[in-house]
């Protein structure tokens, strides 16, 4: 019987993917539930599971190409014998088969001397076929320096193709050779191609402006580094500082609201609930993951969740759910040392903190100078509903929250 594997639902507005890799071939043998292929859609990239056991018996889609939801990407025979998957796994007699011996050829203009070059029609004891005689007679290619890419032996027309451009590629000068390896074209992966438009849409459709701020880290670090052993050996995570962030940044969010609404046609929809997005950097890109309802969440729990989301997007292993639903986002390009930004909007939503490295700076405080452990937060803003007032007002909330972990603990 032969069950076919299709392509699963893949989330809300998300209709269709591209293969990205095979982990099979046909004619292997797989189990219930385990990995076939691996696909790659513009928001997050997923493993399809076998339906059942048996083995590959067609592959119909191939690396590369780009399926709908429900397509059929290739069949499962599950009337295979296990004594056929018995037989196939057996190791070779070597005594009761005779195997040809392959040539592995050394390119030189003439044969050594003791050596007496192979005659064409006793190469490999096998036939050559008309299409690999027309091409080696057609090139002038002697056939016996041709190596072989089956396990058999037998020579293939792709084998001359292919040892035709290497013959080529040697003759041609080491300088060009080398000019021509500096570039390298590879196709964008459907994630990438999806970043890359909605930053681009965001630049085109949002009145995207920037306002900066400084804040004093210098109680929350001490904060942290009073508590941190304590906690992780408590809650099994390390403490950061993006929990007193999120936390931070909701505050903000309850007074500004409109930084927490967004645009759809000519309204404005106000959110009464907090996703935090938090900003991940990946192989395959930049991702957001959302941490729901952080407002109703402590900071113990923003702090596990923030850990736990982080280490699904490293592995590739985000859900399309857990990355829908944000209504703001905060993005830490301090992590790759960056001093100073303009985060770009994440649509539909209408700002985006961005933290960066903090840094010892001379400050003045009460007509002193002090070296201060400072950090520069930059708020991009859809001019469209947010107006200058709120973007300075919503940072300096954000600001006053850091510089008093204790209001965070409060809520005030």
């Amino acid at each position: 019987m032969s069950v076919e594997i299709k392509v699963p639902s893949l989330g809300e507005s998300v209709v269709e993917a591209t293969v990205a890799k095979w982990y099979k071939n046909e004619g292997d043998s797989v189990s219930v539930d385990e990995p076939l292929l691996e696909l790659e859609t513009d928001k997050v990239t997923l493993e399809v599971p076998s339906p059942s056991n048996g083995c590959i018996q067609k592959i119909n889609a191939e690396e590369g190409s780009t399926v709908e939801v429900g397509a059929i990407l290739g069949s499962i025979d599950e009337n295979a014998s296990i004594e056929q998957k018995v037989k196939q796994s057996e190791p070779v007699n070597e005594k009761s088969v005779t195997t040809p011996e392959k040539i592995i050829p050394e390119k030189v203009k003439s044969p050594p001397k003791e050596e007496m070059p192979i005659q064409i029609d006793n190469l490999n004891n096998q036939k050559l076929s008309p299409a690999v005689r027309k091409i080696a007679a057609e090139k002038n290619i002697n056939i016996n320096t041709v190596t072989s890419s089956r396990e058999d032996g037998r020579i293939t027309k792709s084998d001359v193709i292919n040892y035709q451009n290497i013959e080529k590629q040697e003759n041609t000068p080491q300088t060009i050779r080398q000019t021509d390896k500096r570039e390298e074209r590879v196709p964008m992966s459907r994630l990438r191609q999806t970043i890359a438009k909605r930053l681009k849409d965001a630049q085109n459709n949002a009145a995207m402006l920037t306002t900066f701020n400084e804040v004093d880290m210098s109680e929350l670090i001490k904060t942290r580094n009073d508590h941190k052993s304590e906690f992780e050996k408590k809650y099994g995570v390390k403490l950061g500082f993006m929990s007193f962030f999120v936390k931070a940044c909701i505050t903000a969010l309850r007074d500004i609201p409109e930084v927490n609404a967004e645009i759809e046609n000519n309204d404005v929809i106000y959110k009464n609930f907090y996703n935090i997005g938090v900003a991940v950097g990946t192989d395959q890109g930049l991702v957001v993951p959302v941490v729901k309802d952080a407002d109703k969440k402590s900071l113990v729990e923003v702090e596990k969740e923030i850990y736990q989301l982080g280490q699904k997007a490293r592995s590739g292993q985000l859900s399309i759910e857990d990355m829908q639903g944000g209504t703001f986002t905060i993005s830490n390009g301090g992590v790759y040392g960056s001093l100073m930004s303009t985060p770009i909007l994440n649509p539909p939503q209408s700002g985006i903190l961005g933290m960066h490295k903090i840094e010892e700076r001379p400050i003045a405080i009460d007509g002193e100078i002090k070296i201060r452990p400072m950090m520069y937060l930059a708020l991009s803003y859809d001019h469209r509903i947010v107006d200058g007032k709120g973007a300075v007002t919503f940072l300096v909330r954000v600001k006053e929250g850091l510089e008093d972990p204790s209001r965070l603990l409060l809520g005030v």
